[in-house]
């Protein structure tokens, strides 16, 4: 502990000064926390395309969102869905933080580091669609750069002038919380003051949809879409795609004083491992992510039961919910039984690699509040998750501290641990 603390204090601190989202609760942050706060769920039956062939037919659409309205018709036409989604929760983050307000210069200073899964595969999907169809000579010129994962940051640098480091990492559903915790390293270390992090995702398409359904990964309860996504119950059966960005804006202590930013909560740990172990399985007695929640608290310098609040992965599939139960006992110990642990996936559902931002958000909201964000559907008990998961309606509590937990397939495991400020 000793070596630890000293480590703390040799580094700088790292804040949260800016949040934006678009999901399938809301297109900011205030409407997808109210909702979330009130236990709403945003899955309802696939819109967007006719989804009728598949097993599932349901998914957490982002509604009512209208490209062109935002970005001009030229402009959507150049932009993946993914990155038309970043760019939204970009504006809410930068604008919150008060980024827009710093001159070109101290702009010019700022990094970008985002996660995401599958990157541009809505406009992958489209330019195969139209190659096969139409032939080879009819793909546009601007698929690549379109379809890149890195496209994603880079047109939110090109949006606000942002020369810093910028980057995308892809861990599956485990990138944007390794994105937010390789981006608080850069602060910590002196190599950059701001950056903006977080995820974006498209991941109810039809060509994921069709893989997915292929694994026997999604859930198929089709004429409850509303009910679908159930962590922890013994009826799950697979997690619910989902769509949206969740996007934070990073910033070292000393400089969001300084401009006297408002500040959401600081980020003192962050935990990273793989299982080594299975391309899509986690493993069952959960060692990896109990590896990624051991290193978050020693980085935070913290002990087990000094954390208030577990966001958990969380998916609704039988494998996760089980060693990710399993894995808190081995963390918390008896302590695991009278610890606040939910999964927001039950409400927004899972948005891939983008998830972990989103999630992260909620935290820093629940600690903000004072509240708990439910686990809803959880309505018959499954003998091997018997925690406390905050079952169907949120509650009262005092957050001084938080996990968030996102495991994605490879066996990848990230763990980021928040406190009040």
């Amino acid at each position: 502990m000793t070596h630890t603390n000293q480590q703390t204090e040799q580094r700088r601190r790292v804040v949260v000064t800016g949040l934006g989202t678009i999901n399938a609760l809301g297109h900011d942050v205030a409407v997808t926390w109210d909702k979330i706060a009130a236990g709403q769920s945003g899955i309802q039956r696939i819109s967007g395309f006719d989804a009728s062939e598949f097993k599932t037919q349901i998914g957490g659409e982002v509604r009512d969102f209208d490209p062109v309205s935002i970005f001009g018709r030229k402009e959507a036409r150049r932009l993946d869905r993914a990155t038309q989604y970043a760019l939204v929760a970009a504006e809410e983050a930068v604008k919150m933080a008060g980024i827009d307000q710093l001159s070109a210069s101290e702009r010019a200073k700022i990094g970008v580091v985002l996660g995401t899964g599958l990157g541009g595969i809505s406009t992958t999907e489209e330019a195969a669609e139209t190659m096969f169809r139409r032939g080879v000579n009819r793909v546009s010129p601007f698929f690549i750069p379109m379809m890149l994962a890195d496209s994603i940051p880079a047109r939110i640098s090109m949006t606000y002038g942002l020369q810093g480091p910028n980057m995308a990492l892809a861990t599956a559903c485990a990138s944007a919380a390794n994105a937010i915790g390789e981006a608080m390293e850069m602060i910590r270390h002196g190599r950059v003051d701001i950056i903006i992090s977080g995820g974006a995702e498209t991941g109810v398409l039809p060509l994921s949809l069709a893989g997915f359904n292929a694994m026997g990964a999604m859930s198929t309860r089709n004429d409850e879409p509303e009910r679908a996504s159930r962590p922890f119950d013994a009826g799950r059966d697979g997690f619910v795609p989902a769509d949206g960005a969740a996007i934070l804006v990073l910033e070292a202590l000393e400089t969001a004083q300084a401009r006297g930013a408002t500040i959401w909560g600081e980020l003192v740990g962050y935990g990273t491992s793989a299982d080594a172990y299975h391309v899509s399985a986690p493993r069952e007695d959960g060692a990896g992510a109990v590896v990624s929640m051991q290193m978050a608290l020693r980085d935070a310098g913290l002990m087990p039961e000094q954390i208030d609040y577990v966001n958990m992965h969380g998916t609704s599939t039988t494998l996760n919910d089980q060693m990710e139960t399993v894995a808190l006992k081995k963390i918390f110990g008896e302590y695991a039984y009278a610890l606040p642990a939910s999964s927001t996936k039950s409400m927004h559902g899972h948005l891939l690699g983008a998830t972990g931002a989103l999630e992260l958000l909620v935290c820093l909201l629940a600690m903000k509040h004072d509240w708990l964000p439910p686990t809803i559907n959880y309505e018959q008990a499954d003998p091997l998750c018997d925690l406390d998961y905050v079952p169907n309606e949120g509650r009262t509590a005092v957050v001084n501290t938080f996990i968030s937990n996102s495991f994605g397939f490879g066996g990848h495991n990230a763990t980021l641990i928040g406190k009040k400020f």
